[in-house]
């Protein structure tokens, strides 16, 4: 029940979350998978004995640690959700990847002419560097 628990908080904004990816563990019973689809998440099984088959969410979990959460002190849930949707924001919209060829995965217009400022994100932790 503790896992249900979980599941039913950590939908973000009251919405449902696509997918549930997880490995064939004991933990997530009969029960929880049938709770998870009242609540319209489908359930995704890996391979048995294939941990590499979840690298993209380890990949992002250690990612969102190390860019944001291990930096900052939350001041309860209401301030963690807050933080969270603008790091999401950031990591869309402005953080670049060099799979992209340095660009964002929504795009941003380039920007040829004018002076650079930093314009500070999360509190100044993270910057959107633009011309003006």
């Amino acid at each position: 029940m503790r896992l249900t628990r979980h599941a039913r908080a950590s939908t973000f904004n009251d919405s449902a979350l696509g997918d549930f990816v997880r490995d064939d563990d004991r933990a997530y019973g009969q029960v929880f998978t049938a709770r998870l689809k009242t609540m319209g998440i489908r359930v995704r099984l890996i391979a048995s004995r294939s941990p590499w088959q979840d690298g993209a969410a380890e990949r992002l979990i250690g990612t969102l640690r190390r860019e944001g959460l291990d930096q900052l002190v939350f001041l309860g849930e209401a301030h963690l959700r807050r933080i969270l949707s603008k790091y999401a924001a950031y990591y869309n919209q402005t953080r670049m990847r060099l799979t992209l060829h340095k660009d964002a995965p929504l795009g941003r217009a380039v920007q040829q002419m004018g002076s650079i400022i930093a314009i500070p994100l999360l509190g100044g932790l993270h910057h959107r560097y633009v011309r003006i």
